[in-house]
């Protein structure tokens, strides 16, 4: 492990090349539940367990945390911080489902996606040629594209690790995006608050308190030494996340369910012909991601989305199998429009949904845990 001192700050180099993306639903459930009923917007609501059975604050909107509501809290506490406080029932069928689409966002600008929780993950973009290789541009349509998908905001952090990604997604809540370059991690670390770090929770941040490490340039006037002593185990990772080190990789413990390209078009197609015309080039995208993914990817449907200038959309698929065929999207696609009734058309999509695949046990991996 590299040491550092006030005196030997690390170089650029030291906080690593990658292109890492954090991306976290603005309070997931609760947003879920606002997209769903809007008239719940503007009043303070939370997701979680009843009162009278000793409930849990799963998670709430930003009016209930101006009360002082946090997740995790027991629900009686809450109602007494916030007497109008609506408690809403988990609807975990529809937040897996908003996940998924999200996720599969995630997945159309790398491989390299690790689920943290339903609704937040890391990305390394270091080698996707989109948005010319930007982490930021990449972030900015990622926001955008879950924000028409999906109907809810996503904040977002890019850094050159994890840590740091991490911090960035939080920093300009809710639906904003902070970006730390190689060249401003020093200035930022320094004056990060211990508070914010992994693993400091309430008891570790209170015995720094009282040591006079409110921030991590206080952090860095001890030696890693010293933070062993005074912190155990945890003093050497203490000591490199002070200086902004991180070199944990993406873990990649989840495999696509799906791939799909889509466009919105900058004037309506206003037939079917025009449409069905637009499928080649979409198809040629498809293509090149597909060849991307290894030849555990085997291809099970082929869907095509469809939506109409009144912001409606439809999906129609069919099984398949081997190589997509555009002749089949063809088909889907005239379908699709026919359900319109003559509608103009902003938006086409292409995609494929894969195989499941089967463990040793015999039993189906999914993209979420039980």
């Amino acid at each position: 492990m590299m040491l550092f001192s006030p005196d030997n700050l690390p170089s650029m180099s030291d906080y690593g090349s990658r292109k890492i993306i954090h991306c976290d639903a603005d309070c997931f459930f609760a947003a879920i539940e606002m997209r769903d009923d809007p008239s719940l917007r503007g009043r303070p609501i939370a997701v979680g367990g009843n009162a009278d059975r000793r409930g849990v604050i799963s998670t709430c909107n930003y009016e209930a945390r101006a009360y002082g509501v946090r997740s995790a809290m027991a629900t009686a506490t809450a109602k007494r911080l916030c007497p109008d406080l609506l408690v809403l029932p988990h609807s975990m069928d529809k937040y897996k489902q908003a996940a998924e689409q999200i996720r599969e966002i995630f997945y159309d600008y790398s491989e390299s996606v690790e689920p943290l929780s339903l609704d937040e993950a890391f990305i390394d973009v270091t080698e996707s040629p989109f948005c010319h290789g930007s982490a930021t541009l990449m972030a900015t349509e990622i926001r955008q594209r879950v924000f028409e998908t999906v109907g809810i905001t996503v904040s977002a952090g890019i850094a050159p690790n994890k840590f740091l990604a991490k911090i960035g997604s939080d920093w300009n809540k809710p639906n904003g995006m902070w970006v730390v370059t190689p060249a401003q991690v020093d200035e930022f670390v320094c004056q990060l608050p211990v508070a914010r770090l992994f693993g400091v929770g309430r008891v570790t941040a209170d015995k720094m308190h009282r040591l006079g490490i409110d921030t991590c340039g206080d952090l860095r006037r001890f030696d890693v030494f010293e933070l062993s002593d005074r912190f155990g185990s945890f003093g050497p990772r203490l000591h490199q996340l002070s200086y902004g080190i991180d070199h944990r990789p993406v873990q990649i413990s989840r495999r696509r369910k799906s791939l799909s390209v889509e466009h919105t078009y900058a004037s309506d197609l206003p037939t079917i012909t025009g449409c069905v015309s637009q499928l080649p080039q979409l198809f040629n995208k498809l293509s090149e991601r597909l060849a991307r993914l290894g030849k555990e990817y085997l291809v099970s449907k082929q869907f095509v989305k469809v939506k109409f200038n009144n912001f409606q959309s439809t999906t129609m698929e069919c099984v398949t199998k081997g190589s997509p065929r555009i002749s089949v999207f063809n088909d889907l696609c005239q379908q699709s429009c026919l359900r319109g009734d003559g509608l103009p058309v902003r938006l086409l999509g292409l995609g494929v949904r894969f195989q499941e695949m089967v463990s040793d046990g015999g039993r189906q991996l999914s993209l979420f845990s039980d």
